[in-house]
């Protein structure tokens, strides 16, 4: 089922997401819905805030991406409850985009390297280290489990020459070819 997407204003998007419960019900449903909500987006990643839910969970599927970025190349997965255990101190600035923030690309630096510690669907536990791009997605949707969107790692006047693309998505107003949720609407 595709899911509607929250846009930025949304409060659920601002909030510290919770663990999801080793008996939360349904979650494989939850995860195959988010995939799907993703790929009706045309995205390569997608946190549980992102669909209204207050949960540390997200979906990647950056094998779309393999041919520019080879570490992305089958690189699928959902992650529950995830932790990012290190990161490398080597940065790479990259533009970015976000499914809850249309219109908006701008570059971030993000570490090269992280290790991350998650549960799959099945509650098997991983300890992998992503690198490039692999693990920029990974650190971009692992924010929105933390209360942070993109834009917040850009300048102050980088983010002043979006004000007026914000304020139109706060108001509902921004386009986008996917089912969305905006505060104004």
């Amino acid at each position: 089922m595709i899911l509607p997407i929250y846009l930025y204003g949304q409060p659920v998007l601002r909030k510290e997401a919770e663990d999801v419960p080793k008996d939360y019900p349904d979650l494989k449903q939850l995860v195959a819905n988010m995939f799907e909500t993703m790929y009706h987006a045309d995205g390569v990643g997608l946190a549980a805030p992102q669909v209204g839910l207050s949960l540390r969970m997200l979906v990647i599927d950056a094998d779309v991406m393999g041919d520019d970025f080879p570490e992305c190349k089958g690189f699928k997965h959902a992650m529950i409850n995830p932790d990012i255990v290190e990161r490398s101190e080597e940065e790479i600035s990259l533009e970015e985009g976000c499914l809850s923030l249309p219109g908006i690309h701008e570059k971030v630096a993000r570490a090269s390297k992280v290790r991350v510690k998650y549960f799959d669907e099945s509650w098997k536990e991983h300890d992998e280290v992503f690198e490039g791009f692999a693990a920029r997605v990974v650190q971009h949707e692992y924010e929105h489990l933390t209360g942070h969107v993109f834009i917040d790692n850009i300048s102050a006047i980088r983010r002043q020459l979006n004000k007026a693309k914000l304020n139109n998505i706060i108001k509902g107003t921004a386009r986008c070819s996917y089912r969305a949720k905006a505060v104004g609407k």
